[in-house]
């Protein structure tokens, strides 16, 4: 089978024939329809991530496709179920191996690209907004990276839970994608002060940050007592320090989400935040926001879209083209 393969992170990825796997106990292998581009990715080619696998290994943790096969003494789901798999890794490729507790079937109504593009970003933003800050009605919700992957769908949930959305991206462009997505406010970061914008709205109770640098410290800046910050990701590669003097003079509080790690501590949480979204794509209160799809063996330029931000919510790679 053809994969997307990082086989040093000195090197850039490419397409390679290997072959393919065959699921162990636990484990389904599902025909890999179509796999979402998360910036996670592109720190893995370097091995910066966290969650790096170990050499080699194929891009793409958010799968979506039909089960294949299933492995022995396992229970799942019937060959050629519909489902989608946060997998961590190895979404870029024809086929793919997985633990079957993480399959979900797919409503019949979601295609592969929803799919693909669905766990991550809306998961993320779900359990930011409600599970840890407690976003509530009323409340103004800052969302840098607006435009983005998760970005977009803090702005669509937090709109869901009645925040009042102020949403933060770089051109006009990108910023009529999140006024789409029901942003009551938008900021320009490439043209207006962040600070002066938020303050003059009130200030932000609630700040969804996967940028980080100066657009945290901006936004920092612009909290209102007792307001919670969500340091999601930095895909401005910079990590931002917190002034902890600062914190307690407004009483803020700082709380960082990784939903991946969830799955290993408190998989309750995906689950029921899961249940949730599900159910709002059901009712069309949500729709992934997917700007490009490309094949498997434009593998690299879907990964570009992602570095020069020229995309706006998700970018997707369907192996079977």
């Amino acid at each position: 089978m053809r994969a997307y393969q990082v086989t040093s992170h000195d090197s850039p990825p490419s397409i390679a024939d290997i072959p393919r796997p065959a699921p162990e106990k636990g484990e389904i292998r599902i025909r890999i329809r179509a796999c979402a581009l998360n910036f996670a990715d592109l720190l893995m080619i370097k091995g910066t991530y966290q969650d790096t696998p170990p050499l080699p290994f194929a891009l793409g943790m958010e799968v979506a496709g039909e089960i294949d096969a299933i492995g022995p003494d396992t229970t799942a789901p019937p060959i050629g179920t519909r489902i989608v798999v946060f997998g961590g890794k190895g979404g870029l490729a024809e086929f793919g191996c997985y633990p079957a507790d993480r399959a979900v079937p797919l409503p019949s109504e979601m295609s592969f690209e929803h799919a693909a593009a669905f766990p991550v970003a809306y998961g993320t933003s779900h359990v930011a907004l409600d599970h840890r800050a407690r976003l509530q009605p009323g409340e103004n919700l800052l969302v840098l990276g607006a435009a983005g992957g998760v970005g977009l769908t803090a702005v669509e949930i937090g709109k869901l839970m009645g925040a009042n959305v102020i949403a933060c991206a770089r051109g006009q462009a990108k910023l009529d994608v999140a006024k789409q997505a029901g942003a009551d406010h938008l900021v320009d970061a490439r043209t207006d002060d962040i600070r002066e914008a938020v303050k003059s709205l009130g200030g932000a109770d609630v700040v969804y940050d996967p940028v980080g640098g100066d657009q945290f410290k901006a936004a920092f800046r612009a909290c209102r007592p007792e307001a919670r910050l969500l340091p999601i990701g930095f895909a401005s590669g910079d990590v931002p320090s917190i002034p902890a003097n600062h914190l307690l003079v407004k009483n803020l509080t700082v709380m960082g989400l990784y939903w991946g790690g969830y799955m290993a501590f408190k998989p309750s949480i995906v689950t029921k935040s899961m249940e949730t979204l599900f159910d709002w794509y059901r009712a069309g209160k949500i729709r992934p926001h997917v700007s490009h799809v490309l094949p498997l063996e434009e593998s690299a330029a879907a990964c570009e879209l992602l570095r020069s931000r020229q995309s706006t919510g998700k970018v997707v790679v369907r192996p079977d083209r």
